[in-house]
């Protein structure tokens, strides 16, 4: 079972990938936004990775800051990213190394084959 914290700023999209992480027998923490999501970091809270959308309000660089801030806090924190949007070259070149891409809207099994993907590495 890993710890995994889900950081995505539309409430029922958050919900909707807690209920599928926890189905697979892993913990979850959430957070709306980059700071709640930095607070949950810096706690000494158990963290194994990051579930993170790459756009998130208020924040410049959204997912690919937070990510970026949470490894410096806790390196070997895994990482998966996930958009609706394309990824351009520029994009992909703000990515953590070893990060993982889950492409927005996704259903159950891309979920848990990311996830899974993710936690292997």
């Amino acid at each position: 079972m890993a710890v995994i914290l889900v950081v995505e700023d539309e409430a029922l999209l958050r919900m909707f990938a807690e209920g599928l992480i926890q189905g697979l027998g892993h913990q979850t923490f959430s957070a709306g936004d980059v700071d709640e999501a930095l607070s949950l970091v810096r706690s000494p809270q158990h963290l194994d990775a990051l579930f993170t959308d790459i756009r998130l309000k208020a924040a410049p660089l959204g997912g690919f800051e937070l990510a970026h801030e949470a490894i410096k806090l806790r390196p070997g924190l895994r990482v998966l990213y996930a958009t609706g949007n394309s990824l351009t070259d520029k994009a992909k070149a703000l990515f953590v190394e070893g990060a993982h891409f889950l492409p927005k809207p996704y259903v159950d099994h891309q979920l848990q084959s990311s996830i899974e993907g993710m936690l292997a590495a």
